[in-house]
């Protein structure tokens, strides 16, 4: 496992602030590394190589600070310009995409944060390196809202409180060097972070699907873990929050990662390639109008899902802002202009993105698919690994089925309001 990062301590201040980078210079100073962690994409999938390097030099680059303001040591970059920068790393390889996607929510949970010297230690901690895993799906119950895991009062004599429970689908937290979740906590569902190497944590690496293999989904159990009370969240579920819409927009721009990879990589095939059809219409594939017919469709289908990703998350830089300048801190929307214009960009959010949800899915899938047309038998080779495109899209997509977001949006389109939520659910 690797090291927990050195941070800096409560003690240090903010900078002064800076001009954020502009989205051209983000793409070339990570291009590099997002092409070395795409050339050995294949091998990792083939062999099932946990991406510990690749974390490790993400980190280092300051990948996972790109959300942290320029004062405290991170980039300072909007929204969308994280989700291109995720929407690359997809393309690169979608498992490290979707295994940051906890961290990346906790950081805007912690932005959202009213201002201490504790949020400040954890703006430093992320901007030096820190890392957080996601823990917070169980198997009771029917949904997300049913937990088990139990987080106690505090007691002597440092005040802390310990959690128990399990947790499965934990991804991220392999790699994390603090893993942050959901519990219960005197019968009200909280929100805990903890050390990821702390006395009674035990991170499993059993997740079995046939996607997504290395994002470190598995099983987490937490045997009496100390917490300190300082990283203990209230959870207000009435309050307007983009933490859930941006949850499922690191899984879309991972989608798009997906279908452009795939565009990538049948261009890739086919341009080298000299064996052709007795029914071909040319004999060299490269100059098949057919077959370039279907470069042009895959490349058209990434485009799309790109184009969908970036939309949503302009609403989503929409959504933080009106909550960071009109939402007091305990979130209670009290009915004024500004928290209600909040609660309205939280609603746009969360459509823009379940809309792209359903563009993406169906263009990475189609994507990952039609990519066989291009190639024939010697397409499906083991070596080319080319089958992960479907296998990662197909997963990723299985995660929040699109047929219940498209009936959600048929519902707010007829009736201008959301869906209610069916008795206990």
């Amino acid at each position: 496992m690797p090291t927990t990062t050195t941070h800096q301590s409560l003690t240090s201040e903010p900078g002064p602030a800076a001009t954020p980078p502009t989205t051209a210079a983000l793409r070339e100073r990570f291009r590099p590394l997002f092409d070395t962690i795409a050339a050995g994409a294949a091998r990792r999938e083939q062999d099932r190589v946990l991406p510990f390097d690749e974390v490790a030099a993400l980190k280092e680059a300051g990948f996972g600070a790109l959300r942290i303001p320029r004062e405290y040591g991170g980039s300072g970059v909007s929204l969308r310009q994280l989700f291109t920068l995720l929407t690359d790393l997809a393309a690169a390889d979608s498992n490290l995409t979707q295994l940051w996607r906890g961290h990346f929510a906790y950081v805007e949970g912690t932005l959202l944060q009213p201002p201490s010297a504790h949020r400040d230690r954890w703006l430093f901690d992320i901007a030096a390196g820190t890392m957080v895993g996601n823990a917070s799906s169980e198997l009771t119950g029917t949904s997300l809202r049913d937990i088990r895991t139990a987080l106690t009062s505090p007691g002597p004599p440092d005040g802390a409180s310990t959690l128990t429970g399990t947790k499965y689908y934990s991804t991220g937290s392999l790699y994390a060097d603090w893993i942050a979740g959901s519990a219960v906590h005197d019968g009200e569902r909280v929100g805990y972070a903890v050390r990821a190497t702390a006395p009674g944590v035990e991170r499993i690496d059993d997740w079995d699907g046939f996607g997504q293999r290395l994002t470190g989904s598995g099983t987490t159990h937490f045997t009496e873990v100390r917490v300190d009370p300082r990283n203990v969240r209230p959870f207000s579920p009435d309050a307007p929050s983009h933490v859930h819409a941006f949850f499922q927009l690191v899984l879309v721009a991972s989608l798009a990662g997906i279908a452009r990879a795939a565009a990538d990589d049948a261009a890739d095939f086919v341009r080298p390639r000299t064996r052709s059809y007795i029914n071909a219409t040319t004999a060299l594939p490269r100059q098949d109008p057919q077959v370039l017919q279907v470069v042009g469709e895959l490349g058209s289908r990434a485009f799309a899902a790109e184009a969908v990703v970036l939309a949503a998350a302009d609403h989503l830089d929409t959504a933080y802002e009106r909550l960071r300048t009109a939402m007091p801190c305990d979130g209670v929307d009290d009915g004024t202009p500004g928290r209600q214009a909040a609660r309205a960009a939280v609603d746009e959010a969360d459509l823009a993105v379940s809309r792209a949800q359903l563009v993406a899915v169906a263009q990475s899938l189609l994507a990952a698919t039609e990519l066989f047309e291009v190639g024939g038998a010697s397409a499906t080779s083991t070596g080319r690994a080319l089958d992960r495109h479907w296998r990662n899209a197909r997963t990723i997509a299985s995660h929040n089925p699109a047929i219940y977001k498209a009936r959600s949006l048929g519902y707010w389109a007829v009736h201008g309001e959301r869906e209610p939520q069916p008795a206990g659910v």
